[in-house]
């Protein structure tokens, strides 16, 4: 190999762990437009659990939305890293924005564009990327958490040209303010999780309500509720993919949440990061600034390791993510490897606000503080998309699997 060809072959080997031009421009373009546009918006959202309603339609006119959604149906036709990016610059600037862009986005958005038929998408998908409509994912029970599909009592009959919900949902993203929600219903008692469908429901739809809107510890500002489906009607033509196959939708939509969630956690710990090294540097105690102690040194260098390590992980599973088959996931590589990012991205996140707040001392621990703001939000993402329990399981589950088909 000669020199050039060594050159080349090291800036090729380096591209693999970072961003190429135009991904450092989405993440660029995101990060300025979070720092401009959403940041002065998140002190509210968190003070009064505030929904500002010309944020979204404000995103989708910017462009930001629909990024894994070909441009026919108003996305912008790129990928799942592109999207990651997205998430990952509003991150540092509003987390629970971005919580609720991604249930837009991903939850919503790209699973009708995924399992929608060509009806579904063209009725639905161009308003949710201009943002015109808001879109959420009713899943979880409460009487179902980690147990989601098996537990599901939500159900769905048929009835002429109609499906007839009855039951409810909680813990729903966006769900107070959503106009469009993918929700998941058994059509098959007798088949548990295996006779599940998939329905898009309108806010409007009879029968359908907001029961409650939910008060959380962390991510304020994004909207959570429990929605009451009460002889629901929803047309035949709503139903997303075939009856008793919803299972798939499911787990293929699971894996690419998880994936998604890892770069939040990634804005969250890399805004944190900056905020300390910057305490550090400025706060005087002995009349020296405290980043000049070696404790503080110590973990400002931690860290710094985890946000790196975070960034590594992050990116790749979502360009690995990125070309995920259609009905794909909930099995194989994939499916240990996104639990295994959203795990590892979501504990890391949470040992950089934890070293963030000792950083930041007495005044990271009142309320009004953004260090304090940023630590509020570390226990949902070890929550939300399976808790990290579940993600040991999947990753054990897959491991193990692995041994016995080389046995």
């Amino acid at each position: 190999m000669n020199a050039a060809s060594a050159v080349g072959a090291g800036t090729n080997q380096a591209m693999a762990f970072g961003l190429d031009e135009d991904q450092r421009a989405i993440l660029d373009q995101a990060d300025r437009y979070g720092r401009n546009e959403l940041y002065p918006l998140c002190r509210r959202m968190d003070d009064e659990e505030w929904w500002p309603e010309e944020a979204f339609p404000k995103l989708g006119e910017a462009g930001f939305f629909g990024a894994t959604i070909p441009e026919q149906y108003g996305g912008a036709g790129l990928d799942l890293l592109a999207a990651g990016l997205v998430l990952q610059g509003f991150s540092r600037w509003n987390h629970a924005m971005a919580l609720s862009v991604a249930a837009h986005d991903n939850l919503c958005a790209n699973n009708i564009y995924r399992n929608g038929n060509e009806d579904q998408r063209r009725r639905y998908l161009p308003d949710l990327c201009a943002g015109r409509t808001i879109g959420a994912l009713g899943l979880t029970e409460p009487g179902a958490g980690s147990d989601a599909l098996g537990s599901m009592r939500t159900t769905a009959r048929l009835d002429g040209d109609h499906y007839v919900l009855n039951g409810s949902k909680i813990y729903i993203t966006n769900g107070p303010v959503a106009d469009v929600l993918l929700v998941y219903a058994k059509t098959d008692k007798e088949r548990g999780a295996k006779g599940i469908s998939a329905f898009i429901v309108e806010k409007d739809f009879p029968g359908f309500r907001v029961a409650q809107k939910l008060v959380k510890m962390g991510y304020r500002g994004s909207q959570t509720a429990e929605l009451v489906f009460e002889d629901c009607r929803v047309p035949v033509a709503n139903r997303v993919g075939e009856e008793n196959q919803g299972v798939a939708i499911v787990m293929s939509g699971l894996d690419l949440e998880r994936a998604m969630i890892s770069p939040i956690c990634l804005g969250v710990a890399e805004r944190a990061l900056e905020l300390s090294i910057d305490y550090a540097k400025t706060r005087q105690q002995f009349g020296k600034p405290i980043g000049s102690f070696q404790m503080v040194q110590s973990m400002l260098a931690d860290m710094y390791v985890l946000v790196e390590t975070m960034r590594s992980f992050t990116y790749r599973v979502l360009a690995e993510a990125a070309p995920l088959e259609i009905g794909g996931g909930g099995r194989g590589d994939i499916h240990m490897l996104t639990a295994a990012s959203v795990m590892y991205a979501a504990e890391a996140c949470h040992q950089v606000l934890d070293k963030a707040v000792q950083v930041h001392g007495g005044s990271g621990y009142i309320w009004e503080s953004e260090i304090n703001r940023l630590f509020r939000s570390t226990k949902l993402l070890e929550i939300g998309a399976g808790t990290t329990e579940v993600r040991k399981m999947i990753i054990a589950g897959e491991l193990l699997k692995g041994m016995s088909r080389n046995g």
